[in-house]
């Protein structure tokens, strides 16, 4: 795959895309708690983040067959350096507000629900279906390094510049991935029809989802884990902090001592993982995160805390890895794209989650929610087999 310059380009703009995302991500949870001390409006601002998805998935992903892709990358990441750095242009001139940050957090969030119908569906194009879970593996793979560097680097920016430094910095970053985008040379062939009606081709996937039953299963586990398992990483800086009691740049090394593991596991699944196992890692995983992450709130000590992150991240692997390369092997070329945004719009139910665990935690603490939500998690996800059984045995996917 490296051998491909086209998949290399792709893969260096997801990097950044990623890299940023979690600076920014750690870095607005402290300055927010600091300023507000308060865990409900963290959770706010990453709802704000996921709520996009939710509310545009679904035509960013019918939208995303009827265009050029690449020209598609280019115009998000213009957009996101963009957002970057006027956030960093009003803290640096001292007029920095919370509600900016809400609306940044939006804006940046709408270039994460178009990754996987633009730049991933454009980089199952470049590699074909027979490198296409290794490709995964490797792009989710840098997203997880991402949460190694991303959460260290941004505490340490946000101690050493401020506010103003974590986003100049990712400006910075953001252009890194601008230039990769332009260099690529694929030019995905637009859907036949393109002027058909949106709601036509919105509603094509959403027929095909249905009948489909891996799709439906993959759709289960994905609406239940954004529900319940995954706004349980919004409290891990609260934890860190409040529970714990460490400084911003130990809070940071922290909350990505779960991107070591879920790298770590999707080394393995990019090298060894046969695909029989494709499905059964997708729901093991599933399951071990919000099972694990109850674990991590019991703890009471950094180290302790810190392995039960890394094992997260394991289990994280599995679910983040196969849930593209699932979608994208079980669902006909021609539809890919409609698909991948109602997957996208399962993602969506996460702000829900993060305003219930942000509420949760107001009321019983941090340690509390992060535990009652990995509990139910885990035991949703567990009793709806029946919806995903076809995922766990790996029945046939489509031809293409």
């Amino acid at each position: 795959m490296f051998s491909q310059p086209d998949f290399v380009r792709l893969w260096v703009a997801g990097l950044a895309t990623f890299t940023v995302r979690w600076i920014e991500v750690l870095a607005i949870s402290v300055f927010v708690y600091q300023q507000t001390g308060s865990e409900l409006i963290v959770a706010i601002m990453m709802m704000w983040r996921v709520l996009p998805m939710a509310l545009f998935g679904a035509f960013l992903g019918a939208w995303s067959d009827r265009i050029e892709r690449r020209s598609a990358l280019l115009l998000i990441l213009l957009i996101s350096l963009a957002t970057s750095l006027g956030i960093g242009l009003l803290a640096a001139a001292g007029r920095l507000e919370i509600w900016h940050l809400g609306a940044a957090s939006f804006v940046n969030g709408i270039a994460w629900c178009s990754d996987n119908p633009v730049r991933r569906n454009l980089m199952s194009q470049v590699v074909g279906r027979a490198r296409l879970g290794a490709a995964m593996a490797v792009d989710v793979g840098s997203n997880n390094a991402s949460r190694v560097l991303g959460p260290s680097l941004g505490g340490l920016l946000l101690v050493q510049w401020g506010i103003e430094g974590v986003f100049f910095c990712g400006a910075l970053i953001y252009l890194l991935g601008l230039v990769a985008a332009f260099r690529v040379t694929y030019r995905n062939e637009p859907r036949d029809g393109a002027s058909a009606n949106i709601l036509r081709q919105v509603a094509d996937g959403w027929r095909e989802a249905c009948s489909n039953d891996q799709l439906r299963g993959i759709f289960a586990i994905t609406f239940l884990f954004n529900l319940f398992c995954w706004p349980t990483i919004s409290l891990i800086p609260v934890i860190g902090e409040s529970a714990l009691h460490l400084s911003p740049e130990w809070v940071g090394i922290l909350s990505s001592a779960d991107g070591v593991g879920t790298l770590a596991g999707a080394l393995f699944i990019g090298t060894l993982a046969p695909q029989r196992w494709f499905g059964p890692m997708f729901v093991g995983g599933a399951v071990i995160y919000p099972a694990l992450m109850a674990v991590f709130a019991m703890t009471v000590e950094p180290i302790s805390a810190g392995a039960a992150l890394v094992a997260v991240g394991i289990g994280a692997a599995g679910f983040s890895v196969m849930q593209a390369t699932l979608v994208l092997t079980a669902t006909p070329p021609p539809l890919r794209g409609s698909v991948l945004g109602l997957l996208s719009v399962c993602i969506g139910v996460a702000p829900m989650g993060l305003l219930l665990i942000g509420a949760v935690a107001r009321a019983i603490g941090a340690p509390g929610a992060v535990i009652a939500f990995g509990v139910l998690g885990a035991a949703t996800i567990i009793a709806t087999y029946p919806v995903w059984r076809a995922v766990w045995r790996g029945e046939p996917a489509p031809a293409g």
